[in-house]
C-alpha cells in the first residue's frame, strides 16, 4: 500500500520544475483536491493537496486565481506577505492564495473558467453555454453554440473547454453538436468539435473527446482525450497537427517556454461510455507528462500511485516553488487580515 498522494517520477521531473521556477497546479474532482506540485530543489518535489468540493477549472492572472467548484466560483488573491508568516510554518511558503470572494452558481457543472477583462467567464456544461458571474444572478449566459436552441440543464453537447486570447473569447471544445439531453454520448468516441466563438461556426468535427484548448506563443493547442493526442491547429490553413501521441486519457494542458505539460487520467472501468474509447485498455495511470515541443519528445513524467485517478485541469504558477492555498476548512481562515498596504495574522486565543 502506498501513502496518500504518493507520486513517482523520472529523475529529471523535479529538475525540470526547479529550473523553470514553476509550480504545477492540478484539480482532481474525483479526490476532491486542488494540488500544488513543485520542486524544493532539483531532486525533491513539494506537494500540497487542499480539500475543495469537486474542483474543476481554474485560472491565474497576476496575483489573482479563480476556481470553479461543485456549486460556487471562488476568487483568491496571492499574498506572499502573509505566506512568509503562515502560522503553521513560518518562512516556509513563498505564496499564499487566500479566498476573497465567491459566487454561488448552483449545480451547473462549470468546467473551464477564465478572467476576461473585468469579468470571470466560465463554461456552463449543464446549460451548454458560456456565462459570466456577478452578485445578482447565479450566472449570466453570454454565448451558446448555434445548434443549441434553448438553454436547459440537459448537458446537450458537453461544452467543456474555452480558449481565451488577449482578453477575447476565441474557441470552445465540446463532445458533440446535438440539441437534446446528453446527445453527445451517442458518438462519444469521435463526435467532438472545435468551434470559433466569434463566428459561432464549427471548425473541426469528428474529434475524440476534445478538451483543454489553450494558446501558447499565439498558436492554438488542444487535447483529444479519447485518442491520447496533443494537437496543434491553425485556423487560417485548417491544418491539424499531432504533436505527441500518448497511450493515456489526456485532459489538462499548460505551457512554459518550449515545454507542454499534459495531465493524464485513469479510465473508469465501470463506465459504459468510457470503456468504448480508443485508449480504454491502456489508460491505467494518472499523472503528468512533460513534452519538449521543438523535438516533440517526452522528457519527464510523474505518476500518482495512490489517491489521484482523474485530473481535470492543469495550470502553472510562475516564479513560486512552495505556494500554499487556503480553503474554507482552514483553522487559520479567520486569523488573517489583508488591507491596502498591510497584512496581519491574529494570534490564536
Amino acid at each position: 500500500m502506498h501513502a496518500p498522494f504518493t507520486i513517482q517520477c523520472t529523475p529529471n521531473f523535479a529538475e525540470c520544475l526547479h529550473q523553470l521556477k514553476i509550480t504545477l497546479a492540478l484539480s482532481t474532482y474525483q479526490a476532491g483536491k486542488l494540488i500544488f506540485l513543485g520542486a524544493k530543489n532539483e531532486e525533491q518535489l513539494f506537494q500540497l493537496p487542499r480539500n475543495f468540493e469537486k474542483p474543476m477549472g481554474f485560472s491565474f492572472r497576476g496575483r489573482e486565481m479563480v476556481l470553479a467548484t461543485k456549486d460556487r466560483v471562488i476568487n483568491f488573491k496571492n499574498s506572499p506577505e502573509l505566506a512568509n508568516r503562515y502560522p503553521a510554518k513560518e518562512n516556509h511558503y513563498d505564496a499564499l492564495f487566500i479566498p476573497k470572494s465567491s459566487f454561488h452558481t448552483g449545480l451547473v457543472d462549470i468546467h473551464d473558467i477564465h478572467f476576461v477583462k473585468e469579468d470571470i467567464v466560465g463554461v456552463n456544461t449543464s446549460f451548454s453555454c458560456l456565462v459570466k458571474f456577478n452578485s445578482e444572478y447565479n450566472f449570466i449566459p453570454i454565448w451558446q453554440p448555434h445548434f443549441i436552441d434553448n438553454l436547459q440543464a440537459e448537458d446537450r453537447c458537453h461544452l467543456n473547454g474555452l480558449a481565451v486570447k488577449n482578453d477575447q473569447l476565441k474557441y470552445v471544445t465540446a463532445l458533440g453538436n446535438g440539441n437534446s439531453r446528453q446527445s453527445w454520448r451517442d458518438k462519444i468516441e469521435a463526435g467532438g468539435i472545435l468551434m470559433d466563438v466569434e463566428s459561432n461556426q464549427i471548425l473541426l468535427d469528428e474529434l475524440g473527446m476534445p478538451h483543454s484548448p489553450k494558446f501558447h506563443q499565439n498558436e492554438l493547442y488542444f487535447l483529444q482525450s479519447s485518442k491520447g493526442e496533443l494537437n496543434k491547429f491553425n485556423p487560417e490553413t485548417n491544418n491539424l497537427e499531432t504533436i505527441f501521441e500518448f497511450d493515456s486519457f489526456v485532459r489538462g494542458l499548460s505551457f512554459k517556454g518550449d515545454y507542454a505539460f499534459v495531465a493524464h487520467s485513469k479510465i473508469r472501468k465501470n463506465s459504459s461510455s468510457f470503456s468504448k474509447i480508443q485508449v480504454a485498455e491502456t489508460a491505467n495511470s494518472s499523472g503528468i507528462s512533460i513534452i519538449h515541443l521543438p523535438t516533440k519528445t517526452l522528457v519527464a513524467k510523474a505518476q500518482y500511485m495512490s489517491s489521484v485517478d482523474e485530473i481535470y485541469e492543469l495550470g502553472i504558477i510562475d516564479d513560486y516553488r512552495t505556494p500554499n492555498i487556503m480553503n474554507f476548512e482552514s483553522p487559520y481562515l479567520n486569523q488573517f487580515l489583508d488591507i491596502p498596504g498591510k497584512t496581519f495574522w491574529a494570534k490564536a486565543e
